[in-house]
């Protein structure tokens, strides 16, 4: 760069008063940055003029800077100029244009180019209401916020060549800030990637940090996978939890969602046996952060859409409520086949709703409402026709609804001890569903009935 460049850069272009511009034959030139005209403060950047080939002199100038203007010999063959900045600052920031000289006189000056300087003020945060996997075609918002009153959002889209959206800053009731961008409808032919910055109104080309940037995931139709935990739906803290998600698809790559995040994590696929492909998600030691609904999803190399979601797998993380709980078994812990027993979770305390787990079981525990009555809150749990399925090892949990992922301490263990052979289970369950109350129906361990879930 020339030192007449550098003093320029410094002081700042403009095409002043003083300048006449006689707009000759040839058409006017085109400006541009590289590698963009959105530069993070102390980044190189390279300004281009392209005009004619008969040019013998070009000209830079930044909108609002007084005179001298820098003037570059153009580069063989002729048809174009580079001014280089090798540090950008907020000088630097601002509207640029250019024009060239031939022996026909001076074109006509090119489109203006405005050059941003980010890096000024710390980062907003960006994230997707309601999540950022949204369904093919489907729309979506992006909500951009700040604790501080800063005049103006933008959105960038990663690639978009369009120019960035700008929307007015939104007070929040509780002193934040924010602008929400519509954003769709989503599709998966291209990649969503998005980060947004701010910036004051006096200052319009110069904006904060960049926020983290976030990645939209256009879901399908394509058979969903399954997923499940190699440890059981509860965990204490400081337990290792791995999500295995799993499909017959032969997806090549999977990511893991939990409902509420911003982010997701992808892992490629693995083959473990012909015809199958799965990811292990690795989480732990887990904290009670970790508690909360996931959902995953496959896709293939080829694609970037991914598949309809997996069944939701909740993940409970027990001792978060020191208030206590007791299981027993009405009218025991030991029971003939075929006969009737009820599991009873009580507390001297009022959880909203009662969960109850068998050691083992691969199915997510059930999950009762809680009642009030003998000056106590608990929750019954029929089992009718008692099978040797039932037999094992049993615990109840509280929770709260307002964080349903967070537990009280297990109870104590119940052992139920099934003995002999008993009545025929199937016309046992018949004649037991014809006489029970809708809310006390049967529940068989494995194929439990939704009527004893929670609502």
């Amino acid at each position: 760069m020339t030192p007449a460049l550098t003093a320029l850069l410094c002081l700042g272009l403009s095409l002043g008063p003083r300048t006449r511009v006689q707009a000759g034959p040839f058409p006017k030139p085109t400006l541009w940055a590289e590698p963009g005209s959105v530069i993070s403060w102390g980044s190189p950047v390279t300004i281009w003029c392209q005009g004619s080939q008969e040019a013998q002199e070009y000209r830079l100038h930044k909108e609002g800077s007084p005179e001298p203007l820098d003037r570059n010999n153009p580069l063989e063959p002729k048809n174009k100029a580079r001014f280089s900045i090798p540090s950008m600052t907020e000088h630097h920031a601002g509207r640029y244009r250019c024009h060239y000289y031939s022996s026909a006189g001076w074109s006509e000056p090119s489109d203006p180019l405005e050059m941003v300087m980010t890096g000024a003020y710390s980062k907003p945060t960006l994230s997707a209401l309601p999540s950022p996997v949204v369904a093919s075609g489907g729309n979506m918002t992006l909500r951009c916020g700040s604790q501080k009153g800063y005049h103006h959002f933008v959105l960038m889209k990663e690639g978009e060549h369009q120019l960035p959206r700008t929307l007015d800053s939104q007070q929040l009731h509780s002193r934040g800030f924010q602008a929400l961008f519509p954003v769709g409808p989503v599709t998966p032919s291209h990649r969503w990637r998005f980060t947004c910055y701010y910036y004051y109104t006096n200052t319009p080309w110069v904006w904060s940090h960049p926020s983290d940037p976030l990645e939209i995931l256009p879901s399908g139709v394509s058979r969903k996978p399954s997923l499940l935990t190699l440890q059981g739906p509860v965990l204490a803290p400081g337990q290792s939890l791995t999500l295995q998600c799993g499909s017959d698809v032969g997806y090549n790559r999977f990511v893991l969602y939990k409902e509420g995040e911003r982010d997701f994590l992808q892992r490629p696929g693995q083959q473990p046996q012909a015809g199958l492909s799965q990811a292990n998600f690795t989480l732990g030691p887990v904290s009670p952060s970790n508690g909360g609904q996931y959902r995953c999803y496959g896709a293939h190399n080829l694609s970037s859409e991914w598949s309809a979601p997996s069944d939701p797998l909740n993940i409970l993380m027990a001792g978060q409520i020191y208030d206590t709980v007791s299981l027993s078994a009405q009218p025991g812990p030991t029971v003939a086949s075929g006969e009737n027993v009820t599991l009873l979770c009580q507390s001297w305390w009022q959880f909203d709703t009662f969960l109850l787990t068998k050691e083992g079981a691969a199915h997510p525990p059930l999950r009762l409402r809680s009642m009030y009555g003998a000056h106590k809150y608990q929750a019954e749990f029929p089992m009718s026709p008692v099978t040797s399925a039932h037999a094992g090892t049993y615990r109840c949990y509280g929770s709260y609804s307002s964080n349903p992922h967070l537990l009280s301490h297990p109870s104590e263990p119940l052992e139920l001890v099934v003995s002999g052979e008993g009545a025929d289970p199937v016309l046992s369950e018949l004649k037991g569903s014809a006489q029970a109350q809708a809310p006390r129906r049967a529940l068989g361990w494995d194929g439990p009935r939704e009527a004893v879930r929670e609502a």
